[in-house]
């Protein structure tokens, strides 16, 4: 794919998490580049991650659902690619009810595919490490075998399935990124970081699944963002690159790493019943999509952990509104 210019991004989930902070990235560092951003605006969607855009005239706010096939097709027909960030992604939620997560994940991605069938247009999925499933040892690389355990993580699995499929079968051009924990400003506060933040910002407990030493890489939004826009410019097509930032820590120790930065005192956490099927360790290798795109992470963990609490004590407007209940409640036994 040529380098982007002078063309129009069509960017689904863009009130999210990953997805607000890519959009941010690219009208700031694409001076020509126009994005339409589609989001069903559910319970993930906050549209307060966006109200600060200073590039206006080059963004343009769809409200829509990925599964209106009618809806979709305009939309595809004045774009040059589709960037994937629609989602359900919460695990807990997936093993309430798996519904949503099958509607979206799945249904949508083939939604897409088959407008996308008949046209040349790049399709980038945008993924996750937990299609591999929990790892004792050694790390992911892009051909190990799917081995998903929550169902969160087997749609997801099984949109990637699809559009391999589509690649071979109608030759779309795809490409797929899967990407370790992230962090950073906006995101939800039902994931741990913000959660976190929020829960010891306001003196309450702190609720930590198990005995807190499960594992996950942790890689700060704007690395994911950077490594996205590069496999959209320049990664093959009908391939998948890991991105990962080589941050492996247990969930006990990111915890306290936020409360020795919020001056917050350890007895604050609270160790509760854990999560069926809670995965312990997640990692990838990235060496793929360095050594083809130089791509690599450059914020520091540390730093980029404080600079996340930073922002959420500096942001009380954009987390005041949510409802108490993403920070009190485990969905799961809901």
């Amino acid at each position: 794919m040529k380098k982007l210019q002078n063309m129009k991004l069509l960017v689904t989930g863009g009130l999210g998490f990953i997805g607000s902070n890519f959009i941010l990235h690219v009208l700031q560092n694409k001076k020509d580049i126009e994005i339409i951003n589609l989001d069903a605006e559910i319970y993930g969607s906050n549209k307060k991650n966006l109200e600060n855009l200073q590039v206006k005239d080059r963004y343009k706010f769809v409200k829509g659902d990925i599964v209106d096939s009618e809806l979709m097709g305009k939309l595809i027909a004045e774009s040059y690619a589709v960037i994937n960030f629609a989602a359900e992604s919460f695990v807990d939620r997936s093993i309430a009810d798996a519904s949503p997560f099958f509607e979206s994940n799945v249904r949508g991605v083939f939604n897409i595919l088959e407008i996308l069938k008949n046209s040349k247009k790049r399709f980038l999925q945008i993924s996750t490490d937990e299609v591999f499933g929990s790892l004792q040892e050694n790390s992911a690389v892009e051909e190990t075998r799917f081995n998903p355990s929550s169902p969160y993580a087997a749609t997801k699995a099984a949109a990637e399935l699809l559009i391999n499929s589509y690649g071979t079968t109608f030759d779309c051009d795809y490409v797929i990124t899967r990407c370790t924990n992230n962090f950073g400003p906006r995101q939800f506060p039902e994931k741990l970081i913000p959660k976190v933040i929020l829960l010891a910002s306001q003196e309450k407990s702190i609720p930590v699944y198990g005995n807190g030493k499960n594992i996950r890489d942790w890689i700060f939004v704007e690395d994911h963002c950077k490594a996205i826009l590069s496999v959209l410019e320049n990664g093959n097509s009908k391939t998948s690159y890991n991105i990962s930032s080589e941050n492996e820590m247990d969930n006990l120790t990111i915890i306290e790493k936020i409360l020795e930065i919020m001056k917050k005192p350890r007895d604050l956490i609270t160790f509760v019943e854990d999560r069926p099927g809670h995965d312990y360790r997640y990692s990838m290798k990235s060496d793929k999509i360095k050594n083809e795109l130089q791509w690599k992470p450059e914020m520091n963990f540390d730093s980029a952990l404080k600079k996340t609490v930073e922002w959420y004590l500096k942001n009380e407007s954009w987390w005041n509104d949510l409802s108490p209940e993403f920070l009190n409640t485990t969905p799961w036994k809901n």
